[in-house]
C-alpha cells in the first residue's frame, strides 16, 4: 500500500523540498529571518544588533550562504560592493516572494547620505516586486586594508587632495560599525516593527469593517 501520513510539498527554490505530517504540527515559518553577507565583519555587527533588537524567540539569523529557513519578515543585510550588494544577495533576494523585506547594508565610502541612499535603492530594485518592501538601513564600515594599500600606492604617484580624502575617509571608517551605528540599527528595527504593528491594526480593522457591512446586506 502507499502511504499517506507523508506528502512531498514544494515551498520555495530557498527550501527546495520540505516533508510534512498531515496528521501532525506542520514546520513552521518564523516570524523574523535576519540574513546577511560579510566581508570585514561589519554587516555581521549590524546583523548581531537588528537579531537582539527583535522580539520574542520566532526567529534566526544566518550567513546568507547558510539560509534556507522561511520567515513572514526578512532583514537582509549586505556590503557595499562598487555601489550595489555582493552576488550571494542578488541572488537570495531574486529568490523572495510574497514577503516583508527591510535591507541593511554597511559602506566604506564614507558618510554620505546620498551616496548611501543611491546603493540602498540599486539593492532595493532586486527584490521583486510581490514583496513588501520595509526600508533600509545604511552606515559606514571599516574597509579591508587591501584598499589603503591601493590609495597609498596610488598617493605615490599622485598626491593629490582626491587620493587624500579617499585615505581620510578610509581611516575614518575604521571606527565603525561604532556604538552610535548599533543604536541607530536598532532604532531602524523597531521602526520596522512598527510599521508592522500599524498595518496589521488596518488590516484587521478593515476586515472588521467589510464583516460589518456584510451583516447589514
Amino acid at each position: 500500500c502507499i502511504p499517506i501520513g507523508y506528502i512531498l510539498v514544494y515551498i520555495t527554490p530557498i527550501e527546495r523540498h520540505k516533508w510534512k505530517h498531515i496528521n501532525g504540527k506542520e514546520n513552521t515559518v518564523l516570524k523574523y529571518q535576519v540574513v546577511y553577507a560579510s566581508r570585514t565583519g561589519n554587516t555581521q555587527k549590524i546583523a548581531a544588533k537588528i537579531f537582539e533588537t527583535l522580539p520574542g524567540t520566532s526567529k534566526d539569523i544566518q550567513k546568507v550562504e547558510e539560509a534556507g529557513k522561511e520567515a513572514d519578515v526578512y532583514f537582509v543585510g549586505f556590503w557595499n560592493d562598487k555601489g550595489t550588494c555582493s552576488g550571494s544577495i542578488m541572488d537570495y533576494l531574486s529568490e523572495l516572494h510574497g514577503r516583508k523585506v527591510a535591507l541593511f547594508g554597511t559602506c566604506g565610502m564614507g558618510g554620505s547620505r546620498e551616496y548611501f541612499d543611491q546603493v540602498a535603492h540599486r539593492v532595493e530594485a532586486l527584490i521583486p516586486d510581490d514583496n513588501e518592501y520595509l526600508g533600509a538601513f545604511p552606515c559606514c564600515g571599516k574597509m579591508p586594508g587591501q584598499v589603503l594599500e591601493r590609495y597609498k600606492m596610488m598617493q605615490e604617484v599622485e598626491d593629490s587632495p582626491r587620493i587624500r580624502k579617499m585615505i581620510q575617509v578610509y581611516e575614518e571608517g575604521m571606527l565603525h560599525p561604532d556604538e552610535a551605528d548599533l543604536d541607530k540599527a536598532a532604532r531602524f528595527t523597531r521602526e520596522v516593527l512598527e510599521k508592522l504593528q500599524k498595518a496589521q491594526k488596518q488590516k484587521e480593522a478593515h476586515k472588521e469593517e467589510i464583516a460589518h457591512l456584510e451583516k447589514r446586506i
